[in-house]
């Protein structure tokens, strides 16, 4: 193990903060690291459940008031596992006092707080990364080797798909997921931050875009008696109930700066897909295609095979010779949703001993974040809206 060490907090302890820990916890197991992730302090607002999380997931120390988290002189890393109302307080301040920045997406509610939280990270010149993890599945970073080696050629089309079905029962409660306040959009966020992501990173930047939007569930059990009544499969009426204020499905189609066209689609309605984040490229030579529920495969398509056996294959992306996949099990042995976390934890870890900058990073995020509020514009007008370039802030 190596003799340095950088100290993390993690300001969050549900599903993501979870996630992260178990990132912190593998990534020098699996990577040779030149700094050890140190479990300093969880912070979470109820005292007995932030302990339980700490003594779980072995974080040493336990806090219940973000803000003098990031004050502590001994810690060097803040990771924001935080639904994204919260992102934009917690990392400003975090670069203020000096700390590298591990954020979740989508990076904040709007291009201004996504600006203000690019702003403070170059200024104080920290390592700030924004939590799009898919970028860093071995298949995916594939499919981008693929592409820079010319094997599909000049990019036609993009065609995404983010599909969930998790909240198409209309008595499932109203979280924070489904209130504007607290999530920004619905799945437009939620799951287009991703898929825009994805597409930036292989394809390229978006030029314009048109979007429509469609809501199916005007309102929803309240949590707590309404949510407990969920779950017992109860029915009955009388339970309180409050308005859905996000969207419930997102179509976008976009004109890449390129040339490309691209759509795409995000939804939680739709039944039998769990957590299905699909791409299809297709370009003058060949074809790439994804699909985040296989996600150990990548199917590719090429036109310089022989007319009489040109097909999709199947590539199992378990190979050393694979990105990330030979840090981890021989041939043909698996990887899961939890690694791409792993990954970006060792590759944020080398950034910051190497003092180099970490994608994506925050200018990617408020990348992101620009083309989502755009497509919010168009959704409301009616017309196709073009992308503003974001402001130049150099990286740190």
């Amino acid at each position: 193990m190596p003799e340095k060490t950088l100290n993390v907090a993690i300001i969050g302890c549900n599903f993501m903060g979870k996630a992260h820990s178990n990132a912190w916890l593998q990534a020098a197991r699996f990577f040779d690291l030149p700094a050890r992730p140190v479990l300093k302090v969880a912070c979470g607002r109820q005292a007995g459940a932030v302990t339980r999380f700490a003594e779980n997931w072995g974080w040493q120390g336990i806090e219940t008031d973000w803000r003098k988290v990031v004050g502590r002189s001994d810690v060097d890393i803040v990771d924001i596992a935080l639904p994204p109302h919260l992102h934009h307080d917690v990392a400003v301040a975090a670069a203020k006092a000096g700390k590298h920045i591990f954020c979740e997406k989508p990076m904040a509610l709007s291009v201004a707080e996504a600006g203000a939280m690019l702003e403070a990270a170059t200024q104080a010149g920290v390592v700030h990364y924004v939590n799009h993890n898919y970028r860093r599945t071995p298949a995916v970073q594939l499919a981008k080797r693929v592409m820079n080696d010319g094997r599909i050629g000049r990019v036609f089309h993009w065609r995404g798909a983010y599909q969930q079905d998790w909240i198409v029962d209309p008595e499932f409660p109203l979280t924070w997921h489904l209130q504007k306040e607290t999530a920004g959009t619905g799945p437009h966020g939620d799951l287009n931050s991703h898929s825009v992501d994805l597409a930036h990173f292989l394809v390229g930047d978006v030029k314009s875009v048109s979007c429509l939007t469609a809501s199916f569930i005007d309102e929803r059990p309240l949590p707590g008696a309404g949510a407990a009544t969920f779950r017992a499969g109860n029915r009955a009426g009388t339970m309180r109930r409050g308005p859905v204020t996000v969207e419930d499905a997102s179509l976008m189609q976009v004109e890449f700066v390129n040339g490309a066209i691209g759509s795409f689609e995000a939804t939680r309605f739709a039944p039998g897909r769990k957590n299905r984040n699909t791409f299809e490229i297709y370009g003058s030579n060949g074809s790439l295609q994804f699909d985040l529920e296989r996600m150990n495969e990548l199917q590719f398509f090429s036109r310089s095979d022989p007319a009489d056996a040109q097909g999709f294959r199947t590539i199992l992306v378990t190979e050393p010779c694979h990105p990330y996949a030979g840090k981890w099990w021989p041939p043909g042995h698996t990887i899961g949703y939890e690694h791409g976390f792993v990954h970006a934890v060792a590759d944020f870890v080398s950034a910051i001993v190497a003092k180099t900058p970490m994608d994506p990073d925050f200018t990617d995020g408020m990348k992101v974040m620009t083309v989502l509020e755009a497509a919010m514009t168009a959704a409301r007008s009616g017309a196709r809206v073009r992308i503003a370039a974001p402001e130049r802030v150099a990286r740190a």
